[in-house]
This record gives structure tokens, C-alpha cells and sequence, in this order.
């Protein structure tokens, strides 16, 4: 019963990261995420069913539209992938609890935002106002910590990445919203975990392109991906790397 339920969790995060990729390309641009319906965006005709089968039609299709053979993203499945396994990780972790659902609704929100981020440099308003009231509501009725715990959270989570940017102004405002968002989520100290970790994914990996040649030192890099990553596993794993921290300091 628990493998099966797996593979449901799983396809079923497949199936909506397919619908992130959706929201994640249209809403930056100000489309509807219903109509049109879904088009190739080289030869725009438009797809049907056995086109929109998550990951299965790219693995048939060889990663290239059946109509103009012009080669697909590979965005697309990857984003289905990552959506599907982050579902199966929450269950995993959690099971069916109410700490699961607010899991799925963070890793939703994380998917959709990393893709904005990358492809826009930007995370839209629409995208965090949807998701405000679920994760707001979710956090009250099913709390980690006292509420207040939480409120410091968002207001840590807030007054940091407003102070970066505002001081620095290496970081922009959908930044700062975003994990005011993902403090409330985590509360306090989670969300210091959160944005310590951010920050170390970011530099790493930020150095590396520096170092390969594939960014220049000054060039912008999305930072909304490391915070999504490292809320992620403060969400999952933060109070065991606040212990394992205590430990080695005692």
C-alpha cells in the first residue's frame, strides 16, 4: 500500500509540475494560464493530449516537437521531475499529516518561483498572492510553533533580505517577499537556517560559474532558486542541523 501510494504521490507531482511550467511562463508575461491552450513555441501549433503526457511525451518525441522537429526545453521535464520527486520526499518525511500539506504547497510555490527566476529574473506578485492566503492558513491551522514563532520568522525572514537589499541592492524585492513568505512557513530559528544555507548553495554555485567562465564577477545571478533550496531543507531537516550544530558547539 505504501509503494502504491508513493507512485500516486509521485505521479501527481508530476502531473502539476507540468501545470508550473504553464504558470511559471505565462504569468511573468501577463497570459492566462488557460487560454490559449498549450502551443509549440516555435511552429505554434497547437499540442494535444498524447503531446502533454509529462515526461513520457518528451522521452517519445526525442525532445523535439512531433510538428517542426525544433528541439523542447528540457525545462519542461526536468520541472516535472523535480516537482514529482520534492512530492514524494514531503510524504516520505511526513506522510499524510498536516505538515505534508503545507510541504506540498511550499514545494509548489519553490518550483514555480525557481523557474521565474531563472527564465525572467523576476518572482510576479500574482505567483507570491496566490499563494499568501494558503500558506498563511495552512501555518495557523496546523502551527510547528507557538504563532508567534512564526510571525518572528516572517519578520526575520523580511527584515534581512530587505536590509541586503537595500544596502547592497544585490537582491530585488520579489526576493524579500518571497522569504518573508518562507519565514512565516519555517518560524524562528528555521528561517536563520534557511538563509544561511541559501546563501552558501548561492555562493557556491555562483563561484563556480564565475570560475568556468559562464557568468562575468558582476553579473546578476537568481538568487530565488538558493532560497527555495535551502527553505526546502530547513523545512525538512532544520531543527536535526540545528541540534547537530548545538552538539559540536557544546
Amino acid at each position: 500500500m505504501t509503494l502504491l501510494i508513493s507512485i500516486y504521490v509521485f505521479l501527481i507531482g508530476l502531473i502539476l509540475g507540468s501545470f508550473y511550467n504553464v504558470v511559471a511562463l505565462r504569468v511573468p508575461e501577463g497570459q492566462s494560464i488557460v487560454r490559449p491552450p498549450s502551443r509549440c513555441p516555435h511552429c505554434d501549433t497547437r499540442l494535444r493530449s498524447r503531446d502533454l503526457i509529462p515526461v513520457v511525451s518528451y522521452v517519445l518525441s526525442g525532445g523535439r516537437c512531433r510538428h517542426c522537429q525544433a528541439r523542447i526545453s528540457l525545462q519542461y521535464p526536468l520541472a516535472e521531475v523535480a516537482t514529482g520527486l520534492l512530492f514524494l520526499w514531503i510524504y516520505a518525511r511526513f506522510g499524510f499529516t498536516g505538515e505534508s500539506l503545507i510541504g506540498f504547497a511550499l514545494v509548489s510555490l519553490c518550483v514555480i518561483v525557481t523557474i521565474t527566476d531563472f527564465k525572467f529574473m523576476r518572482i510576479p506578485n500574482k505567483v507570491l498572492l496566490a499563494f499568501l492566503p494558503l500558506l498563511l492558513l495552512l501555518r495557523i491551522y496546523f502551527p510547528l510553533h507557538a504563532l508567534w514563532v512564526h510571525l518572528l520568522g516572517a519578520a526575520l525572514g523580511l527584515g534581512i533580505t530587505l536590509a541586503i537589499a537595500v544596502l547592497t541592492r544585490g537582491m530585488g524585492m520579489g526576493d524579500v517577499k518571497l522569504f518573508a513568505l518562507f519565514g512565516w512557513v519555517l518560524g524562528f530559528p528555521q528561517a536563520i537556517v534557511a538563509f544561511i544555507l541559501a546563501c552558501a548553495l548561492g555562493s557556491l554555485v555562483g563561484g563556480l560559474l564565475i570560475l568556468t567562465g559562464k557568468v562575468q564577477k558582476k553579473q546578476h545571478i537568481p538568487f530565488a532558486p538558493w532560497l527555495a533550496a535551502g527553505t526546502l531543507m530547513a523545512f525538512g531537516y532544520g531543527s536535526q542541523i540545528i541540534s547537530g550544530y548545538l552538539s559540536l558547539i557544546s
